[in-house]
Protein backbone atom coordinates (compact mmCIF):
# COMPACT_ATOMS: atom_id res chain seq x y z
CA UNK A 1 0.00 0.00 0.00
CA UNK A 2 1.31 2.92 -0.87
CA UNK A 3 1.99 6.64 1.27
CA UNK A 4 -1.40 8.42 -0.70
CA UNK A 5 -3.49 5.24 0.01
CA UNK A 6 -3.30 5.68 3.55
CA UNK A 7 -6.11 7.93 5.12
CA UNK A 8 -4.32 11.54 5.98
CA UNK A 9 -4.68 10.30 9.84
CA UNK A 10 -2.56 7.07 9.00
CA UNK A 11 -0.48 9.37 7.07
CA UNK A 12 0.44 11.16 9.98
CA UNK A 13 1.25 8.40 12.03
CA UNK A 14 3.06 6.92 9.45
CA UNK A 15 5.29 10.36 9.41
CA UNK A 16 5.81 10.44 12.97
CA UNK A 17 7.38 6.80 12.95
CA UNK A 18 9.54 7.19 10.14
CA UNK A 19 10.86 10.32 12.11
CA UNK A 20 11.43 8.54 15.51
CA UNK A 21 12.77 5.42 13.25
CA UNK A 22 15.40 7.40 12.10
CA UNK A 23 16.15 9.55 14.83
CA UNK A 24 16.50 5.66 16.97
CA UNK A 25 18.99 4.97 14.04
CA UNK A 26 21.38 8.16 14.15
CA UNK A 27 21.07 7.89 18.21
CA UNK A 28 22.61 4.51 17.65
CA UNK A 29 24.79 4.94 14.71
CA UNK A 30 22.69 2.49 13.08
CA UNK A 31 21.65 2.82 9.59
CA UNK A 32 18.80 -0.25 9.03
CA UNK A 33 15.78 1.90 9.12
CA UNK A 34 17.38 4.80 7.25
CA UNK A 35 18.15 1.94 4.77
CA UNK A 36 14.72 0.83 4.72
CA UNK A 37 13.19 4.27 3.85
CA UNK A 38 15.69 5.61 1.36
CA UNK A 39 15.45 2.18 -0.66
CA UNK A 40 11.33 1.81 -0.55
CA UNK A 41 9.67 2.29 -4.32
CA UNK A 42 6.94 4.54 -2.33
CA UNK A 43 8.82 8.17 -3.54
CA UNK A 44 6.69 9.73 -0.68
CA UNK A 45 8.23 7.50 1.51
CA UNK A 46 11.88 8.44 0.43
CA UNK A 47 10.52 11.55 0.69
CA UNK A 48 9.48 11.70 3.96
CA UNK A 49 13.24 9.76 5.13
CA UNK A 50 15.10 12.63 3.29
CA UNK A 51 13.12 15.31 5.19
CA UNK A 52 13.41 13.41 8.11
CA UNK A 53 17.45 14.08 8.43
CA UNK A 54 17.25 17.59 7.26
CA UNK A 55 14.48 18.39 10.06
CA UNK A 56 16.65 16.17 12.50
CA UNK A 57 20.24 17.68 11.47
CA UNK A 58 18.88 21.19 11.99
CA UNK A 59 16.94 20.31 15.05
CA UNK A 60 19.73 18.19 17.33
CA UNK A 61 22.70 19.18 16.28
CA UNK A 62 24.78 16.66 18.55
CA UNK A 63 22.94 13.81 15.42
CA UNK A 64 25.11 16.13 12.55
CA UNK A 65 27.88 13.79 12.76
CA UNK A 66 25.91 10.43 12.71
CA UNK A 67 24.18 12.00 9.48
CA UNK A 68 27.00 12.65 7.50
CA UNK A 69 28.17 9.18 8.36
CA UNK A 70 25.54 7.23 7.63
CA UNK A 71 25.40 9.37 4.11
CA UNK A 72 28.68 8.90 3.37
CA UNK A 73 28.03 5.45 4.20
CA UNK A 74 24.79 5.26 1.85
CA UNK A 75 25.97 7.19 -0.99
CA UNK A 76 28.23 4.33 -2.03
CA UNK A 77 25.36 1.54 -1.79
CA UNK A 78 24.83 0.12 -4.91
CA UNK A 79 21.00 0.61 -5.11
CA UNK A 80 20.42 3.98 -7.12
CA UNK A 81 17.33 4.77 -4.77
CA UNK A 82 19.32 4.74 -2.02
CA UNK A 83 21.95 7.22 -3.73
CA UNK A 84 18.91 9.42 -5.37
CA UNK A 85 17.34 9.97 -1.32
CA UNK A 86 21.28 10.37 0.00
CA UNK A 87 21.56 13.49 -2.77
CA UNK A 88 17.75 14.54 -1.90
CA UNK A 89 19.29 14.56 1.64
CA UNK A 90 22.21 16.44 1.49
CA UNK A 91 19.80 18.83 -0.47
CA UNK A 92 18.22 19.64 2.93
CA UNK A 93 21.24 20.61 4.71
CA UNK A 94 22.67 22.07 1.79
CA UNK A 95 19.86 25.02 1.81
CA UNK A 96 22.38 26.96 4.75
CA UNK A 97 25.16 24.87 4.76
CA UNK A 98 26.39 23.98 1.14
CA UNK A 99 29.87 23.56 2.59
CA UNK A 100 29.28 20.65 4.45
CA UNK A 101 27.61 18.07 1.68
CA UNK A 102 29.28 19.97 -1.32
CA UNK A 103 31.26 16.67 -1.77
CA UNK A 104 27.80 14.62 -2.34
CA UNK A 105 27.30 17.21 -5.38
CA UNK A 106 30.80 16.62 -6.74
CA UNK A 107 30.43 13.06 -7.27
CA UNK A 108 26.53 12.48 -7.65
CA UNK A 109 27.00 14.85 -10.57
CA UNK A 110 28.65 11.96 -11.98
CA UNK A 111 26.56 9.49 -11.14
CA UNK A 112 26.07 6.67 -13.82
CA UNK A 113 22.30 6.18 -12.77
CA UNK A 114 19.96 9.27 -14.19
CA UNK A 115 18.15 8.98 -10.94
CA UNK A 116 21.00 10.38 -8.92
CA UNK A 117 21.65 13.02 -11.52
CA UNK A 118 18.48 14.25 -11.40
CA UNK A 119 18.36 14.65 -7.48
CA UNK A 120 21.14 16.92 -7.99
CA UNK A 121 19.55 19.11 -10.01
CA UNK A 122 16.65 19.02 -7.66
CA UNK A 123 18.90 19.66 -5.08
CA UNK A 124 20.44 22.76 -6.90
CA UNK A 125 17.24 24.11 -7.57
CA UNK A 126 15.92 24.18 -3.72
CA UNK A 127 19.76 24.95 -2.37
CA UNK A 128 19.80 27.96 -5.04
CA UNK A 129 16.48 29.73 -3.98
CA UNK A 130 17.52 29.59 -0.52
CA UNK A 131 21.31 29.85 0.19
CA UNK A 132 22.25 31.03 -3.58
CA UNK A 133 25.61 32.93 -2.83
CA UNK A 134 27.69 29.43 -2.45
CA UNK A 135 25.23 27.23 -4.08
CA UNK A 136 25.71 29.71 -7.62
CA UNK A 137 29.63 29.88 -7.32
CA UNK A 138 29.80 26.27 -7.28
CA UNK A 139 27.53 26.11 -10.52
CA UNK A 140 29.76 28.09 -12.30
CA UNK A 141 33.34 25.91 -12.33
CA UNK A 142 30.87 23.48 -14.45
CA UNK A 143 29.37 25.28 -16.87
CA UNK A 144 32.65 24.74 -19.09
CA UNK A 145 32.93 21.31 -18.72
CA UNK A 146 33.74 18.74 -21.23
CA UNK A 147 30.72 16.60 -20.75
CA UNK A 148 27.84 18.71 -22.45
CA UNK A 149 25.25 16.50 -20.09
CA UNK A 150 27.27 18.43 -17.15
CA UNK A 151 26.72 22.01 -18.66
CA UNK A 152 22.60 20.96 -19.30
CA UNK A 153 22.02 19.66 -16.15
CA UNK A 154 23.68 23.12 -14.63
CA UNK A 155 22.03 25.01 -16.54
CA UNK A 156 18.79 23.38 -15.34
CA UNK A 157 19.36 23.10 -11.52
CA UNK A 158 19.85 27.41 -11.48
CA UNK A 159 16.84 27.53 -13.21
CA UNK A 160 14.53 28.13 -10.08
CA UNK A 161 16.63 30.62 -8.56
CA UNK A 162 16.39 32.61 -11.49
CA UNK A 163 12.34 32.73 -11.47
CA UNK A 164 12.46 35.11 -8.79
CA UNK A 165 16.02 36.91 -9.05
CA UNK A 166 16.68 36.45 -12.61
CA UNK A 167 19.78 38.72 -12.25
CA UNK A 168 21.50 36.38 -10.37
CA UNK A 169 21.89 33.41 -12.89
CA UNK A 170 21.76 35.45 -16.06
CA UNK A 171 25.85 36.02 -15.59
CA UNK A 172 26.13 32.40 -15.21
CA UNK A 173 23.95 31.70 -18.79
CA UNK A 174 25.64 33.79 -20.57
CA UNK A 175 28.43 31.60 -20.03
CA UNK A 176 26.60 29.27 -22.51
CA UNK A 177 25.55 31.06 -25.16
CA UNK A 178 28.16 29.93 -27.65
CA UNK A 179 27.67 26.39 -26.75
CA UNK A 180 27.83 23.98 -29.73
CA UNK A 181 25.41 21.31 -28.29
CA UNK A 182 21.52 21.59 -29.16
CA UNK A 183 20.59 20.18 -25.84
CA UNK A 184 22.78 22.72 -23.69
CA UNK A 185 21.53 25.50 -26.12
CA UNK A 186 17.87 24.07 -26.26
CA UNK A 187 18.03 24.38 -22.07
CA UNK A 188 19.34 27.60 -21.99
CA UNK A 189 16.25 28.81 -23.94
CA UNK A 190 13.88 27.12 -22.02
CA UNK A 191 15.74 28.15 -19.00
CA UNK A 192 15.68 32.18 -20.65
CA UNK A 193 12.08 31.45 -20.96
CA UNK A 194 11.46 30.28 -17.37
CA UNK A 195 12.88 33.29 -15.83
CA UNK A 196 10.78 36.20 -17.60
CA UNK A 197 7.62 36.05 -16.97
CA UNK A 198 7.17 37.08 -13.45
CA UNK A 199 7.33 40.59 -12.11
CA UNK A 200 10.11 42.79 -12.97
CA UNK A 201 11.95 39.62 -14.64
CA UNK A 202 11.63 40.51 -18.38
CA UNK A 203 13.21 43.93 -17.97
CA UNK A 204 15.92 42.13 -16.44
CA UNK A 205 15.87 39.15 -18.77
CA UNK A 206 16.04 41.70 -21.97
CA UNK A 207 18.44 43.87 -20.42
CA UNK A 208 20.94 41.54 -20.26
CA UNK A 209 20.55 40.37 -23.18
CA UNK A 210 21.10 43.33 -25.26
CA UNK A 211 24.64 42.33 -23.65
CA UNK A 212 24.68 39.24 -25.34
CA UNK A 213 26.30 38.16 -28.80
CA UNK A 214 25.04 35.73 -30.34
CA UNK A 215 21.97 36.89 -32.63
CA UNK A 216 20.60 33.30 -33.45
CA UNK A 217 19.83 32.16 -29.73
CA UNK A 218 19.08 35.32 -29.27
CA UNK A 219 16.01 35.23 -31.37
CA UNK A 220 15.16 31.75 -30.26
CA UNK A 221 14.72 32.91 -26.75
CA UNK A 222 12.93 36.04 -27.31
CA UNK A 223 10.20 33.55 -29.66
CA UNK A 224 10.34 31.29 -26.26
CA UNK A 225 9.66 34.06 -24.00
CA UNK A 226 6.85 35.44 -25.97
CA UNK A 227 5.24 32.13 -26.22
CA UNK A 228 5.80 31.17 -22.24
CA UNK A 229 3.91 34.55 -21.52
CA UNK A 230 0.91 32.72 -23.19
CA UNK A 231 1.63 29.37 -22.04
CA UNK A 232 1.82 30.65 -18.88
CA UNK A 233 -0.25 33.62 -19.09
CA UNK A 234 -2.41 32.60 -15.88
CA UNK A 235 0.95 33.55 -13.78
CA UNK A 236 2.48 36.17 -16.36
CA UNK A 237 2.76 39.72 -15.14
CA UNK A 238 2.28 40.73 -18.40
CA UNK A 239 0.45 39.30 -21.61
CA UNK A 240 1.91 38.06 -24.41
CA UNK A 241 1.14 41.00 -26.36
CA UNK A 242 2.64 43.21 -23.52
CA UNK A 243 5.75 41.45 -23.91
CA UNK A 244 6.01 41.36 -27.09
CA UNK A 245 5.61 45.27 -27.18
CA UNK A 246 8.27 45.63 -24.25
CA UNK A 247 11.11 43.42 -26.46
CA UNK A 248 10.49 45.22 -29.56
CA UNK A 249 11.11 48.43 -28.10
CA UNK A 250 13.64 47.47 -24.92
CA UNK A 251 15.72 44.82 -27.36
CA UNK A 252 18.66 46.65 -29.26
CA UNK A 253 20.37 44.02 -30.90
CA UNK A 254 23.94 44.93 -31.80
Amino acid sequence: MGFYDLSKVERNLLVESINQEIENDLMHSNSLSIFKYFSDDDTYIRKTGYLAIGKIFYAQTQLQSSVFQVLNELIKHEDELVRQTVINAAGEIGKFHFNKIQHFMDTSLFDAHHRVRNAVIGSIKKMGERNPEPVLAWAKTYLKHPDKEIRREICHGIELRGRTYPQDILPLLKELEFDETKRVSDTLIHVLGQIAYKKGCLQTVITHLNTWKNKGLIEKALDEIVDVHERYKKFAVLTQQEAIDYIDVNYKPH
